[in-house]
């Protein structure tokens, strides 16, 4: 590419060499200069990763920092070639405005951290490292949203400049600053592709981890692997999406880098505020949707949408322990965080991996000044043999724990059953723990699952009857005494719920019960990071 003659528009002065220097370099990393290395992207049906950028950022919003930086490889490339093949160090590092429509430029600034698998397959390199540390200290001081898009390979053993100062590298404060920023401000992974080794350790450090479809996640790739003797492997096979869905890793699956971007905006969103426009949905639906039936399952899901602004639910990690919806919403434009158990899988049983989606919802919305709502339909926690080799003593106590120490408002609503400790540790670790605890007229609470309770507590009654349909008449009337006992409008009038509403009216006692309670901000968080589990 020649060098500019020409001045900006509207000046007819020749540009000074130095000047004209300076384009010419900053013109060879960009995209319309490196028609191969798109091209490439282009078959795998991927964006190079400054089109991410540029579509994450707000127009024309985005400064780069770093962008002249070239592998530490002069003494085996000429600079020329690095120029064109290793621009930015393959790390393109910077500050933008994210929503900034919605919130206004001032508080949408986020730094974007990119890795550029056009550029040595995203490996770490000597200059990367030491840009990314310069980043690192400028987020720290400025606490501002922190996005990571992380494909790539981790270390790159090539940059044999470096060789005279640097032995095995271990004394970098890359890890230590990126893990410490947790709890500053919202940190997001993004990943489309193979991302693994030190990029891995990066993404596992974020709040939410977004990945394709096409991802692959693992602490150690293919090269490692092998290293260490324990066999050939290719990139696809380790670590793939299914994999990362099923086990926690990954937050948010999608199909590709334009949904990745979009989905990660939508996220980051959440934080940054109340939006004006939104459209409340049909409340009356919720009035007909717990069946009459108190065996039958049901989608809480729809529930979740009945009560939130149209289309401002964002499911977290539907996969993994699906016992639990965890994500986020809006009510008239406000953020919320959202818990509530789901029926549909082990009849709403709490099981460890569904107390960790709930433990570390309640992390991430102390953490940045979330409120929390908790929908409960449950029997309590799951119990028996098998569930124990699952760690379910310490997973399950997680709730009570965090639930202990959240400073957020928590508002809880019981929408059929509210059963033993499953239900209380859903209540913040109790019914007079959250700004309110009501319930819907479906509502039925019991110190255990009632046709246990009966089983339990009257054993000795139900064996004294020989003739079975005696027994099972005796059983069906006990049970119902304890049913009658737990309604919902009974609980009420013992006070040990604060009140029964109607469905309809559960977004305005949700806004209500906002306006009374007392928003701490984020820097009062008694956790003052995110578990990355």
């Amino acid at each position: 590419m020649s060098s500019p003659s020409k001045g900006n528009p509207g000046n007819s002065d020749p540009i000074r060499p130095e000047l004209a220097d300076l384009i010419r370099r900053t013109s060879l990393g960009l995209d319309e200069n490196r028609p191969d290395a798109v091209a490439r992207r282009k078959k795998k049906n991927q964006r190079t990763a400054r089109t991410n950028v540029e579509d994450f950022c707000d127009p024309g919003s985005f400064i780069e920092y770093g962008a002249l930086a070239i592998a530490a490889q002069r003494t085996r490339r000429t600079e020329e070639e690095l120029m064109v093949k290793t621009p930015a160090d393959g790390l393109i590092a910077g500050i933008g405005s994210v929503n900034g429509g919605l919130f206004g430029e001032e508080n949408s600034r986020c730094m974007v951290l990119a890795y550029d698998y056009t550029v040595l397959a995203g490996t770490q390199g000597f200059f990367s490292h030491k840009k990314m540390d310069r980043m690192l200290k400028l987020a720290h001081e400025q606490e501002i949203p922190l996005v990571l898009f992380a494909e790539g390979g981790g270390g790159r053993p090539g940059d044999v400049d470096a060789a005279g100062v640097v032995i095995a590298g271990l004394d970098l404060f890359t890890f230590a600053k990126f893990g410490g920023f947790s709890g500053k401000a919202p940190l997001v992974g993004i990943v489309s592709g193979p991302c693994f080794a030190g990029n891995a350790a990066l993404l596992g450090c974020c709040d939410v981890i977004i990945a394709a479809k096409n991802s692959n996640i693992g602490m150690g790739g293919p090269v490692m692997i092998e290293g260490g003797g324990l066999g050939v492997f290719q990139p696809e096979e380790v670590g793939p999406i299914d994999v990362q869905t099923n086990n926690g890793v990954v937050d948010i699956a999608v199909e590709d880098d334009v949904e990745a971007v979009a989905a990660a905006k939508k996220y980051l969103s959440y934080f940054q505020g109340a939006i004006k426009d939104w459209k409340a949905p049909d409340p009356n639906p919720l009035r007909k949707i717990i069946p009459e039936n108190r065996r039958q399952a049901y989608d809480m899901r729809i529930v979740i949408k009945g009560i939130a602004d149209v289309d401002s639910f964002l499911e977290l990690r539907p996969a993994y322990g699906p016992g639990i919806i965890t994500g986020f919403i809006r009510i008239e434009g406000k953020p919320f965080g959202i818990m509530a158990n789901n029926c549909q899988h082990m009849a709403g049983a709490i099981e460890a991996e569904d107390a960790d989606n709930a433990a570390r919802l309640m992390q991430l919305c102390n953490v940045h000044g979330i409120p929390i709502v908790s929908l409960i339909d449950t029997p309590g926690f799951m119990v028996g043999p098998d569930i124990e080799t699952r760690a379910q003593v310490r997973h399950v106590c997680r709730m009570f724990v965090h639930g202990s120490h959240l400073t957020v408002p928590y508002f809880s609503v019981v929408v059929r059953r509210g059963y033993g400790l499953g239900a209380m540790a859903m209540a913040k670790g109790g019914f007079h723990e959250s700004v309110f605890t009501a319930a819907w007229p479906t509502g039925e609470f019991g110190a255990m699952g009632l046709e246990g309770a009966v089983k339990a507590g009257f054993k000795k009654e139900l064996e004294a009857q020989k003739d079975p349909e005696a027994r099972a008449a005796l059983f069906n009337k006990l049970l119902n005494q304890l049913y009658d006992r737990g309604k919902a409008v009974n609980m009420a009038s013992y006070l040990e719920i604060d009140s029964v509403i109607d469905p309809v009216d559960t977004r305005k006692w949700i806004m209500k019960g906002l306006m009374s309670a007392p928003i701490r901000s984020a820097k009062e968080a008694n956790l003052p990071f995110v578990d990355p589990v």
